[in-house]
């Protein structure tokens, strides 16, 4: 005890006649405390998808606001590929000190913990901070098609077992599983193509390289509006005000199909607390801002803004809702 202490004091002395060595020792014992004054420096969001796609549109909406109220450049970093596995990774591999944010989504959020029987993070590797947007999924087909209905859909695929082909943003996300269960429902089969994102898979299917897709709500729209994609029905319970005279899935005949894609906010579980609780502050403040709120319905999606308790109940709900349709469906991504 003595030498510590005699350690101690040597320490500063020699701070306080040598001004190299207070800056040797100071950072030292600062570094193991909480940023106390975050956000000192730009904050990055990594948004585990393509540049332009239905996951990054939101997100940097979301970004510019976040910048103005923190005051610090918000940037956004797309990392795409494996089901949102990459970006999450990337997410996971950077400091937890509230400087990185994960842009999650109901794919690596909570389809992949049953989609993978191995998979590279846990549940509690994260934190969920708050939702940013939610919407339904839409089915589209090329405006050329001959297809006007989902019965003409189920007609031509019962007619061509095998034949026809739907693209979605990857394997494991929404618009691949919903694919699958439109299968599983209709008793039908269809080819499943793969892209890296949702912006690449909506250009091949308006290139007609694919035969229909489940779209993100807000992917779709734009092409709706300009004549280029036709829908066929939404994946919620109710028709959007977006599309009012689009039918849901069940009045157009498909029981029991409900699909909704969610984004949200997460850090790394080891983020100190005072910052998390900072952050939370300014995300939900962000989610109330009007002219965002307007954005987002203009997209086409549902604002968010939950607390992190609601939001955290929430994604546990969803990765049981969709452990329970794995089980069911006997469905697997390995």
């Amino acid at each position: 005890m003595q030498t510590h202490r005699s350690i101690r004091h040597l320490a500063l002395v020699l701070a306080a006649i040598l001004p190299q060595f207070a800056a040797m020792v100071i950072p030292t014992a600062a570094s193991a405390q909480p940023d106390a004054a975050w956000p000192r420096r730009p904050l990055t969001i990594i948004v585990p998808g393509a540049a332009g796609g239905t996951i990054d549109i939101p997100i940097r909406l979301f970004a510019q606001k976040l910048s103005a109220r923190l005051g610090q450049p918000v940037v956004v970093d797309n990392r795409p590929g494996s089901g949102g596995i990459i970006g999450t990774q990337a997410a996971l591999r950077a400091p937890a000190d509230g400087y990185t944010l994960l842009s999650g989504n109901v794919g690596p959020q909570a389809i992949n913990y049953s989609a993978y029987k191995n998979l590279s993070y846990k549940p509690e590797d994260l934190i969920a901070m708050t939702d940013v947007i939610s919407f339904p999924n839409v089915l589209v087909v090329n405006a050329q098609s001959s297809i006007r209905s989902v019965a003409d859909l189920i007609a031509q695929m019962k007619s061509q077992p095998g034949k026809l082909s739907f693209g979605s943003a990857g394997i494991g996300q929404t618009s691949h599983l919903t694919g699958e269960l439109f299968k599983m429902r209709t008793g039908t089969d269809a080819i499943h193509v793969p892209y890296r994102g949702s912006t690449p898979a909506t250009t091949a299917l308006l290139a007609g390289e694919t035969a229909f897709q489940f779209d993100n709500l807000t992917q779709a729209l734009p092409h709706i509006r300009a004549g280029k994609l036709r829908p066929l029905a939404v994946t919620a319970a109710q028709r959007m005000p977006s599309l009012p005279d689009v039918p849901t899935m069940a009045e157009a005949g498909v029981e029991n199909f409900l699909s909704t894609a969610w984004i949200g906010i997460f850090v790394g579980a080891k983020t100190p607390p005072e910052i998390a609780g900072k952050l939370q502050e300014n995300l939900v403040a962000v989610m109330r801002d009007r002219d965002l709120i307007a954005q987002i319905k203009q997209i086409g999606g549902i604002p968010g803004g939950q607390s992190q308790v609601e939001f955290a109940a929430f994604v546990t709900a969803e990765r049981a809702r969709w452990e329970k349709t794995f089980r069911t469906s006997q469905l697997s991504l390995d």
